[in-house]
Parts: C-alpha cells; structure tokens; sequence
C-alpha cells in the first residue's frame, strides 16, 4: 500500500506503509525481547538468592522494587522509538519505522501519545481492537498513530534515504556548520530536493526561505553570505558529519 505524504515545503514523498503482518511481527519480536528480559532478571534472583532481599520488607516497598525492575519492559517501546529514531529491536529486524504524515521524523511526543495509546489499546480487547482499526484504517495506522499523526512505513527492498542526500566530498573536506547534525535524513532530503528545484526553475525566493528556515531551526549563522552556496554547503557538512559519526 503506497503512503503519499505532502510535506510542509510542497514535496510529495512516497513510501509504503507498512502491512498489518509486519507490524504483527515486530510487535511478537518485541515481545519475545521483553520475555528474555523477565527470564533473565528471574534466573538472575535464583542465582543470587535474591529472593531474601524482599524479607523484611513491607508490601508497598516489594511493589516498588517490582516496578523498578519491570520499567524496561514497562516503557520498552517508548524508550527505544525515541533513542532510534521511530524503530524498537522488533521493527529494526521486520525492517519498519515510524514516522510523521508530514514527512518528518517524529519527535518524543509522537513517541509518547502512541505509547499511551498503546496501553488503552492493550487494554481494550486485549488488543483486538487495535487490529481491527489498523485491518480498516487505508493507511494501516492504530489509534496512536492517528492521535500522533504518524504512520509506519516499510524499509523492505528501498534505496536508504541516505542515498538521495550524498554528497561529493573531498577527503580532506573541512565542515563549516557543526549544528547541521541537529537535522534529520528526512530533513536533508527535503532541502536538497528543494534547492535543486529551485536552482533549475531560478527559484531564488525558495532558497531565501530556505536558508531562513534552516536557520531557525538550526541556530546556524550563514558565513557564505550566498544563499546557494550556504545550502550546498550545508548538504556537504551533513554528508561529512553523518558519514564519520
């Protein structure tokens, strides 16, 4: 199923969006990862004895030393969407991510609504009716994702983003904007498709707003005083600074 997706500088990109079976598989995935980590922590109280840690204690201290242990299973989902940019162990092997319906990547409170959304929709049906939404929804979204405004697009068989951003650089290039990194693929992306648009039509207000947007963002001070070649630096510094990270 192909997810267009207009972006808030007019470029329409086209992904897949990702089907019910995958997202089923990285969530079973994630599951399996949450049920070695249990495992885990209890071979690890038999092997120590631990359980003699909890003697003496009264029940409202017990539960807090459950929670505390359980916090990574608790916010697994949130944590490592956040951390890797809209993917969790499960989504990273059935090769899906999230992502903003503006073409961004989303940020901690988009991460944050699915995760609340989540729990009401484990909760309701035991998940049922999250499947259903997601089986009737055009875009295979569940009801985090409509809250969030995100969807979650397949990676299978895709030239990376990264390919559409590269850069020519020299091996003895030296970058002149370190905050560029403050920028995401999608980011790079969009900008680079707008400026050669521009430079080809003569576009010259586009690159101003541009440059202005990047700035904005970034906090980027333009030492080129040239539009054009402020951005085409930036594209090359991204490329230097993403390649040797």
């Amino acid at each position: 199923m192909q997810l267009t997706i207009n972006t808030t500088q007019n470029v329409t990109i086209n992904f897949t969006a990702a089907t019910v079976g995958d997202r089923l598989l990285a969530q079973i995935l994630d599951i399996l990862v949450k049920a070695a980590y249990i495992i885990l922590v209890v071979f690890l109280f038999e092997l120590t004895d631990f359980d003699r840690f909890f003697t003496g204690l009264d029940p409202w201290s017990i539960m807090a030393v459950i929670s505390l242990i359980g916090l990574p299973v608790m916010f697994y989902s949130l944590v490592q969407e956040s951390l890797w940019e809209g993917q969790t162990i499960g989504k990273k092997i059935a090769k899906i991510k999230v992502i903003k319906l503006d073409g961004y990547q989303a940020g901690f409170g988009d991460y944050l609504i699915r995760w609340l959304f989540r729990i009401v929709e484990l909760t309701v049906g035991n998940g049922l009716f999250a499947l259903i939404v997601m089986i009737i929804n055009k875009r295979n979204q569940r009801l985090g994702d409509i809250a969030a405004g995100t969807a979650v697009i397949s990676l299978k068989n895709k030239i990376n983003i990264n390919h559409t951003i590269l850069q020519e650089i020299n091996d003895d290039y030296v970058p002149t904007y370190p905050l560029v990194i403050k920028l995401s693929d999608n980011d790079m992306r969009i900008i680079k498709e707008n400026f050669e648009k521009a430079i080809a039509m003569r576009d010259f207000n586009t690159i101003i707003k541009l440059r202005e947007k990047v700035i904005e963002v970034t906090g980027i001070k333009n030492q080129s005083g040239n539009d054009q070649d402020f951005i085409k630096t930036l594209l090359k510094d991204y490329n230097y600074y993403t390649q040797n990270m």
